[in-house]
């Protein structure tokens, strides 16, 4: 069968598999955002990433789907992950995480989202990839166009990781202060009660 016989009721394989993936990324990302335990949402967007590099592979973009795999599940997902273990951050459920705001945030990322549609619809309208011509995606042209268009971009994101890892190892030594000293009075409060009940088994003996 040709690739024009193939039609809205007569998918292919790799638009099945596209389908199914799409599902599976999409209740990933849902999980994401509404579980209370901040280490599941961190390895469900684990699954979510990943499912999205699967994508990127089945639509013959293997370039992107490395990049990311290795910029994406490589180093966002791992210092988020550093981030929570640094914080100390609770394994069990977080009652915080929740701030009741949900409508809110249900009707902020339908807009988000609704925008975002909107927008690469209304800019590739009339966009047209020549599938006789060379080669768009491949290793060369999408190097130079991202490090020459979007350098700065992709540079303020690295700082803003860093400035992510910092934080979190800043407030894991606030508190670890805190616990310290917390700890110390603890400790000297005790000590002072048990002084004070010696002597005064002390002067009962007497």
């Amino acid at each position: 069968m040709s690739p024009a016989a193939h039609g809205f009721l007569s998918p292919s394989g790799v638009e099945i598999a596209f389908l199914l993936v799409g599902l599976v990324t999409f209740g990933a990302a849902i999980v994401t955002v509404t579980t209370k335990q901040l280490v599941h949402a961190a390895l469900w967007l684990v699954v979510t990433l990943g499912g999205l590099a699967v994508e990127y592979l089945l639509l013959t973009a293997e370039f992107i789907a490395w990049v990311q795999v290795l910029i994406y599940l490589g180093s966002v997902v791992v210092l988020l992950l550093f981030g929570l273990m640094l914080t100390k951050a609770p394994i069990g459920r977080s009652p915080d995480a929740d701030s009741g705001n949900r409508p809110v945030a249900l009707a902020v990322a339908v807009v988000a989202a609704g925008s975002l549609v909107w927008v690469v619809v209304d800019a590739f309208r009339t966009t047209w990839i020549d599938l006789d011509g060379p080669a768009q995606g491949s290793t060369e042209v999408t190097g130079h166009f991202l490090f020459r268009n979007w350098v700065l971009p992709f540079e303020a994101l690295s700082v803003l990781l860093l400035a992510a890892l910092v934080g979190a190892i800043v407030l894991s030594r606030k508190r670890g202060a805190t616990a310290k000293s917390s700890t110390a009075k603890s400790s000297t409060a005790a000590k002072n009660s048990t002084a004070a009940k010696n002597s005064r088994s002390g002067k009962e003996q007497r």
